[in-house]
């Protein structure tokens, strides 16, 4: 009797640790989850602006991801991501600052143009005087009994008017021409902000955020009629490795070369924008996933014959690089997050099938 107590205990003792060791895997999937998510966010929050080196930000995230994940060892979770923070805090401080000058001239925008109005509304009024003190005058005129000298003072009076309106019409010409250049001065450089927003600070192609707002436009214009499109993604096969070998500068210039490869290759109205890190994106208007998969393979073709130098004084052997891409096209049916997502997994076939090729899904 007492065996079978001692033995229910020790299978309840094992059922709890069961219980518990499923619940911290569950914890432990849950904080990979969070964290995962929040590391996503932390890029996405940062403003892709060349000034700011947003695209080393975004390098240094996803190398802190890959070798925090990559992780076995708890005790050294912690030093690393101590020695990501000051870079993450840099970041955060650098782009406030950045945010805190643009704010800075805006006011000084406005303020330029609340002085511009007030000015025109305290001329109008030293106007409207001089106006009125005319015309207690030529009152004055009225009372006179002599004609020979109301016409007189009636000529001098007319001649002190017209010139008073000749001074107000040409001030006023004046300030309107100097505000138009002022706002035209504004629109423009709106213009190349919002123009800038929307491009990659490295490569000058379009960024993830212009993708974004492309790819959610065509969405929305099949919602009205029928409008194919493929997508291609492509990926720099081994680009950790080149940083890691050779540094982040050639690294750099491993981008640039890949996105005037690129940009030579597409249409004038095929919509070419890095996707993020070593990735770029292709948006085919009216392709077929056929016409995409070609496409693909022409792609990576050129980049795998194309030696690639990076060294002015031929000191480093040239590269020899490849790319990865998935191809999809567009379903009735289909969101901005399916057809991205079947592209992704077309990518992933191509890297779990050796590299260098297209696969399409």
């Amino acid at each position: 009797m007492l065996l079978k107590r001692r033995r229910n205990t020790q299978d309840e003792n094992v059922v709890d640790l069961n219980s518990r060791l499923q619940e911290s895997e569950n914890r432990e999937s849950a904080y990979d989850t969070v964290i995962r998510t929040l590391l996503v966010l932390v890029k996405d929050f940062a403003i892709d602006i060349a000034e700011l080196k947003t695209d080393r930000f975004y390098a240094s995230m996803d190398t802190f991801s890959e070798k925090f994940f990559a992780q076995k060892k708890s005790k050294r979770i912690l030093p690393h991501f101590e020695k990501q923070k000051p870079v993450i805090s840099s970041f955060i401080d650098q782009q406030k600052k950045y945010l805190d000058e643009r704010e800075a001239e805006l006011r000084n925008i406005i303020d330029l143009l609340t002085r511009a109005m007030v000015s025109v509304d305290s001329e109008n009024d030293a106007y409207h005087q001089k106006i009125l003190r005319q015309s207690e005058k030529m009152e004055q005129i009225t009372r006179l009994d002599d004609i020979r000298k109301i016409k007189a003072a009636l000529e001098i009076e007319v001649a002190t008017l017209r010139e008073t309106v000749r001074n107000k019409q040409v001030g006023e010409q004046a300030r309107i021409q100097s505000l138009s250049g002022q706002v035209k001065s504004l629109r423009q450089e709106l213009e190349m902000a919002k123009e800038e927003s929307q491009r990659d600070g490295l490569t000058g192609i379009y960024n993830r955020r212009a993708f974004d707002d492309h790819l959610q436009s065509l969405m929305e214009r099949n919602l009205l009629h029928r409008q194919d499109f493929a997508i291609l993604i492509l990926d720099i096969d081994d680009f950790k490795a080149v940083n890691d070998t050779y540094g982040h500068p050639v690294g750099d210039r491993v981008l640039l070369a890949m996105a005037e490869t690129f940009g030579q290759m597409v249409r004038s109205d095929d919509f070419l924008a890095r996707y993020g890190g070593e990735e770029f994106v292709i948006v085919l208007p009216g392709a077929s996933r056929r016409n995409a998969a070609k496409k693909g393979k022409l792609i990576c073709k050129t980049v795998h014959k194309t030696r690639f130098t990076f060294d002015p004084d031929d000191r480093q052997a040239p590269l020899s690089l490849t790319v990865s891409i998935g191809a999809t096209a567009y379903k009735k049916g289909d969101t901005a997050a399916s057809v991205l997502a079947r592209a992704d997994q077309a990518l992933y076939k191509a890297k779990q099938a050796g590299k260098n090729g297209v696969m399409t899904s």
